[in-house]
């Protein structure tokens, strides 16, 4: 009974959970890298367990990456449950995703690129363009989830902005991961890279950079 109603409220007001959601996931992200106090609650990384969290967000998002192009593949064939399914694996592998992330940003360090000029500026450009598509396809992702999770695929269609917004959304969503991908094996494995621990990136003001 109160899941059927959950999802009533859920359907009723869409914009509104996606808010809420978007809100809770901002500051999960923003609070590992800014507030000192949510650094507090996770463990003191080594430079060793940053290393493996790396690889294993890597190893996710590639995972994704295929969920994600699966679902546009069988959305296109009006295969509408496997596209379901398919999406629904991508968030759950997203979620995977944050609860490696956010522990190794507050407890971990970071590692900086170290490379010639021209892949260095190369990679800097990836990494703006991802980390912007990441926090723009948020609110966009979950709009999507939120609808795809509370109407039938009838009602997607004639009811709701589903397809529409699930095309920026998946759009966004996979290019941001492809660059997530590249990066990492710019900083990880092509060239060199320099570390340092959590506690060395405060400034005098306790504001981690």
């Amino acid at each position: 009974m109160f899941v059927a109603g959950a999802r009533a409220r859920a359907k009723e007001r869409p914009g509104t959970l996606t808010a809420v959601l978007t809100i809770v996931g901002y500051a999960a992200v923003l609070g590992a890298f800014l507030v000192p106090e949510f650094q507090a609650l996770f463990p003191e990384l080594t430079r060793g367990t940053v290393d493996l969290l790396a690889h294993a967000i890597a190893a996710v998002n590639t995972v994704t990456i295929v969920t994600l192009s699966l679902g546009w593949y069988f959305i296109r064939r009006d295969e509408v449950r496997r596209h379901a399914a398919a999406m629904g694996t991508s968030f759950a592998l997203i979620l995977v995703f944050l609860g490696m992330y956010v522990p190794k940003v507050a407890g971990g360090g970071t590692k900086y690129f170290v490379g010639p000029d021209p892949a260095y500026y190369a990679y800097l450009v990836m990494l703006a363009v991802h980390i912007l598509l990441s926090i723009l396809s948020v609110p966009v992702v979950l709009y999507a989830i939120v609808l795809g999770a509370t109407h039938t695929p009838a009602e997607l269609r004639s009811e709701t902005p589903h397809a529409t917004v699930g095309r920026i959304a998946a759009g966004s969503w996979l290019l941001s991961l492809v660059l997530g991908v590249v990066t990492y094996v710019l900083l990880n494995h092509a060239y060199d890279s320099t570390f340092r621990a959590a506690e060395a990136l405060l400034l005098p003001f306790g504001v981690p950079v």
